[in-house]
């Protein structure tokens, strides 16, 4: 496959409700805008944190905010449910992950009408992980779709939606290399999709050398927003267990830093992780901003406190946090 021989329709109208593109395009006081992930609660007590962090990021003003899809639809109808909420219940405008492993094409189609049902027409069109292990192989649902650019197509024939998908700065772990990744990555965005939201990296280079191998593919393509993913690391475990999920890695020498910063006692140190993770990401949003990056989006595994650091060290203005009652 070569980059001519890939092309796609567009298809759609006007939406609902702004698009992400719109968002990252309105002129604003700020440095650059900002957008935050939550993921699906498990249980009330979950429920209860993702809320609080829902409230303080409405008062921030991000430009978006995402919710995350349960690897082989797990946690489907919460995401379904959480979402819609955040549409009908905030001032914030959400964007419905949506995942082919698992799902048929009539549940596919029933799951972009349950979220257009809630006046959600922004969408995060992914392939998706398997249940289970995500790292493991994947497999068609016998009536689903076999790639990412199948559901943007679909997504957009169905009505006036807006379609981003997922990048990757260090190659996905499936593609043979990153010319391929590359590759497969315009074949999305000419399909269709808007915009898309970069995999979590730590190496700025990787993003700008994503952005440098689109635009020697297609340089219409280059043109649509490429949204990095940054993760505020606050325990050296945690963050262990996402990059092991994700198949990305920590440059060898931020590792040292934070087994350093970790100590070697029973116990990681968590206080110190936390700053060197806080200290990375605001030097890597600097970066990132210098460097032309049309927004930053932040993993917030449901928890305002790490993100209202960094954007407040980037000199980005956040007000007083709520104190929640003891």
């Amino acid at each position: 496959m070569t980059c001519d021989s890939v092309s796609g329709g567009q298809g759609g109208g006007t939406s609902r409700t702004p698009s992400i593109v719109d968002r990252l395009r309105v002129p604003s006081h700020r440095r650059i805008p900002f957008s935050v992930e939550f993921s699906p609660p498990r249980d009330a007590d979950a429920e209860a944190r993702l809320w609080r962090a829902v409230r303080e990021f409405e008062r921030l003003g991000p430009a978006f905010v995402s919710m995350t899809y349960g690897a082989g639809g797990s946690t489907r109808d919460r995401t379904v449910r959480v979402t819609g909420q955040l549409a009908e219940e905030t001032t914030l405008l959400p964007v419905a992950h949506l995942t082919a492993v698992g799902h048929s094409i009539d549940e596919l189609r029933a799951m972009v009408g349950a979220y257009a049902d809630r006046g959600i027409s922004n969408i995060l069109a992914l392939r998706g992980d398997p249940p289970g292990d995500p790292l493991g192989e994947w497999t068609r649902h016998p009536q689903g779709v076999e790639h990412a650019e199948e559901l943007v197509r679909l997504v957009r024939e169905l009505g006036d939606f807006h379609v981003g998908v997922a990048s990757f700065p260090e190659g996905h772990y499936r593609s043979p290399d990153l010319d391929h990744d590359t590759r497969y990555l315009v074949q999305k965005l000419r399909a269709g999709a808007e915009y898309s939201i970069t995999q979590m990296f730590f190496d700025v280079e990787h993003y700008l050398r994503l952005r440098d191998r689109v635009a020697a593919c297609d340089a219409e393509q280059a043109l649509k927003p490429i949204i990095p993913e940054i993760m505020p690391i606050t325990s050296l475990r945690s963050a262990r267990r996402s990059l092991e999920l994700s198949g990305s890695r920590l440059p060898a020498e931020l590792e040292e830093r934070l087994v350093r910063a970790a100590g070697d006692g029973p116990e990681e140190n968590r206080a110190a992780v936390r700053e060197v993770g806080i200290e990375v990401a605001t030097e890597m949003c600097e970066r990132l901003i210098a460097e032309g990056a049309p927004g930053l989006h932040f993993i917030t595994l449901n928890f305002a406190r790490a993100t209202r650091e960094v954007l407040a060290r980037l000199g980005i203005e956040v007000p007083t946090p709520i104190v929640q009652p003891a």
